[in-house]
């Protein structure tokens, strides 16, 4: 069922909350990678600050990418223009976003959560893991940004 027209308040605050939600998801993205560089040569600091991230990312990061991404679908499904449906499944931007976004979840909760808890455990061998896993989040974060602003083959 379409709700709001694109511009009306319902479809506003559907869009604002999405963007929200993602940029919380993203956050970590942005600000890991420096605190990674500043603890490196004090293992007990570097341990109870990633000991503390890993527990954040599953509540916090974790859950705003998956609710996020609910939203982008109601986003998606509430965009109609007076009576036609302007965005739709079959449009050749919005699957690749939808694919992109289920391998972000695999990424986190599978390279990047594991990783800070390995460094947080003191093994800065399987953080290499959440480094990896947070540089292939940045490239696919950019080409979800780039899909969801151009819209290629709308």
């Amino acid at each position: 069922m379409l709700l709001a027209d694109i511009g009306d308040t319902p479809y506003n605050i559907i869009l604002f909350v999405h963007i929200l939600t993602m940029f919380v998801a993203f956050a970590p993205m942005f600000v890991n990678m420096f605190l990674d560089r500043q603890t490196r040569g004090d293992s007990s600091v570097r341990q109870a600050v990633f000991t503390g991230i890993a527990q954040r990312s599953m509540k916090i990061y974790g859950s705003m990418l998956i609710l996020g991404g609910f939203l982008g679908f109601g986003v998606a499904g509430m965009s109609k223009s007076g009576e036609e449906l302007v965005y739709s499944v079959s449009d050749s931007w919005l699957w690749p976003g939808v694919l992109i976004w289920v391998a972000m979840n695999g990424v986190l909760h599978g390279m990047i959560v594991p990783g800070e808890k390995a460094i947080g455990a003191g093994d800065d061998v399987g953080g290499k893991k959440a480094e990896l896993g947070g540089q292939l989040m940045t490239v696919m974060f950019l080409v979800t940004l780039f899909l969801m602003v151009f819209k290629p083959g709308a």
